[in-house]
């Protein structure tokens, strides 16, 4: 038998068994997808760590799966019975196994209930084998949900919002059953929503936050972005911040540690998340690793990349895992200021900034008061009190600012 593990990458994460993709029974080659997972940030498939016959659930949908807990096991014996169309089938069927698991009686195939789905004119071949998995677990009618998948094909998301809304009708249910009534305009929440607030509500109360607000200069860093960028060099903002932060770091480490129960465990490396906002969905943050030792132009890459799948959906458990400072450029929707922003959960500080726009300020020209227009931002740093102080804070957020605001010109 293999054992089949929630991966160690869900750090500062709950997540949940989203659906089997495969059944007891089934036949899996090395690195099928076999199980989802799902935390506030990503959706992530496990794949199968040998070839073999799935031949044991041992948490099912909607089961806590912490780091490391058993999700299954994987059969590599030959000795199964094999059905006339060539599947695999245990001797007592496919639901012997999970039954013994759970403690209940094995049943042959003749005694078992009829799981079948009635999918009323939906195609089953256009339905993945979560979907089915979903429609099945909650006696759901294909047939009376809007698909939003490419060509109207039902996706995972549909059928949560569906049981979510409780607005679908289920299999075997008479017609003029009532649905649980929803308000015009109401949102139902969906999983990810759901973990957000309630990784948020944690933070809150777990974490003393505390605000400092500084504003920067952004004219050496559009200069610099503009002679990279006649050069075919195409950056964002994004990343001189990353670079900026990483750099600061060097003043007040403890800006990168976190809290623990004896100590205040210093990050060996850098690594930064980055708030990304995915409309509706709510946001991921992944992470760029070692920020430190990664050029300018590494990093506005690896953004590039980060960025791209995360609004592909297509981010793994470790893109968003293991980050030890986290930056949210809000100022990209618009917003001047934001304060305080919420700590991101074992994290000690967390950069915010605001929209970059031309302001009226004053400034020593030729030793004389002189009123300028500059790109300026609002740049505010919120740290968990019992980690760091005013003074490595304000330490900190000076040193960023004075990299942000000498940044050397393009060569």
């Amino acid at each position: 038998m293999i054992d089949v593990v929630v991966p160690d990458e869900q750090e500062g994460t709950k997540a949940v068994v989203r659906a089997w993709l495969k059944q007891i029974g089934d036949t899996v080659a090395v690195n099928d997808p076999l199980v989802e997972l799902e935390t506030d940030k990503v959706t992530q498939e496990v794949p199968a760590p040998a070839a073999g016959v799935l031949a044991e659930i041992m948490l099912d949908t909607d089961a806590e799966a912490v780091p490391g807990a058993l999700l299954g096991r994987i059969s590599q014996e030959s000795n199964e019975a094999v059905r006339p169309d060539g599947e695999i089938q245990h001797p007592l069927g496919e639901g012997a196994i999970s039954s013994i698991v759970e403690g209940r009686p094995a049943q042959s195939p003749e005694m078992r209930p009829s799981t079948s789905l009635s999918t009323n004119g939906v195609g089953e071949d256009r339905l993945s084998p979560s979907v089915r998995r979903a429609l099945q677990q909650h006696g759901i009618d294909p047939s009376r949900i809007e698909g939003s998948g490419r060509g109207g094909r039902i996706t995972r998301e549909d059928v949560d919002r569906a049981v979510a809304a409780a607005t679908v009708v289920s299999v075997g249910e008479p017609a003029t059953a009532q649905p649980r009534q929803v308000a015009p305009g109401d949102i139902p929440h969906d999983r990810m929503r759901l973990k957000i607030a309630e990784n948020m509500v944690r933070a809150v109360s777990e974490a003393p936050h505390v605000t400092a607000l500084f504003e920067a200069d952004f004219s050496a860093v559009a200069a610099h972005k503009a002679a990279l960028a006649e050069r075919g060099v195409k950056l964002s903002y994004t990343a001189y911040i990353v670079k900026a932060a990483a750099q600061a770091m060097a003043v007040a480490p403890a800006i990168n540690g976190r809290w623990e129960d004896d100590r205040i465990a210093i990050s060996p490396t850098i690594d930064i998340g980055v708030g990304t906002a995915l409309g509706e969905k709510g946001l991921v943050v992944p992470v760029v690793r070692d920020a430190g030792s990664l050029s300018l132009e590494k990093i506005g890459a690896k953004l590039d990349d980060l960025t791209r799948r995360a609004r592909d959906g297509k981010l793994t458990g470790g893109d968003v895992s293991g980050g030890s400072f986290t930056i949210s450029n809000h100022g990209v929707s618009g917003s001047l200021l934001a304060a305080p922003i919420i700590l991101h959960q074992g994290q000690a500080a967390i950069l915010g900034i605001g929209k970059l726009q031309k302001r009226v300020v004053v400034r020593s020209v030729d030793d004389e008061d002189a009123i300028v227009i500059l790109p300026m931002a609002y740049v505010t740093l919120t740290i968990d009190h019992r980690v760091v102080d005013g003074h490595q804070t304000n330490a900190w957020l000076t040193r960023f600012v004075e990299i942000i605001e000498s940044w050397p010109e393009a060569g």
